[in-house]
């Protein structure tokens, strides 16, 4: 029984989060959305700090999964990482707490959102920096430094999807593919 009441807290803990973000959610909202008292959260999380982490720990494992579902050890190293970049970051700009957490970092600079949206960066960079490695090892690709190489990749990809769509008609996910083919791994020399 205490599992499913536990479970039954971090589901209305993340609805909350998603709809009013970090800063503005309570453990009596939590406490409401969940239809529990309050002292039953606190038999499970001392604060709203430790269901916060709680909840972004399993937010950080969803997406280390679509990152890995995403791997086909038949395709090519840049095939793979793209597939797994456009997934990651599609499933960041569909997630609703994603959302709320990156307009309120945005906009208000909360420190623990702050915290976790870097959380949330390392664990892709890590993702990808494992998979460069991989790719060296194969010798798929030159010998080059792993976390610069995960570093500007992400930052390619995130530049594609979600700056470029602020201002602009979104690419699509071929344009993407073609645009990180030519920038990392032709370069533009003729």
């Amino acid at each position: 029984m205490s599992i499913d009441r536990k479970q039954l807290i971090i589901e209305a803990a993340t609805k909350s989060f998603s709809l009013f973000g970090y800063k503005a959610t309570t453990m009596d909202q939590v406490a409401k959305i969940a239809n529990v008292g309050k002292g039953t959260i606190y038999t499970f999380f001392k604060n709203k700090e430790e269901l916060f982490d709680e909840i972004v720990q399993m937010l950080i494992a969803e997406m280390k999964q679509v990152a890995e579902e995403a791997i086909d050890p038949q395709d090519s190293f840049h095939e793979n990482v793209h597939r797994a970049l456009f997934q990651l970051l599609q499933f960041r700009k569909k997630h609703q707490l994603s959302i709320k957490l990156m307009q309120e970092g945005r906009e208000m600079g909360t420190p623990a959102v702050l915290e976790v949206m870097e959380k949330m960066e390392q664990a892709i960079l890590t993702f990808i920096k494992e998979e460069v490695s991989k790719a060296i090892d194969a010798k798929e690709i030159k010998p080059c430094n792993p976390e610069v190489t995960a570093f500007i990749m992400l930052k390619i990809y995130v530049s594609l999807i979600f700056d470029w769509e602020q201002k602009r008609e979104p690419l699509s996910e071929e344009e993407i593919a073609k645009l990180f083919e030519l920038y990392l791994f032709q370069g533009l020399s003729i």
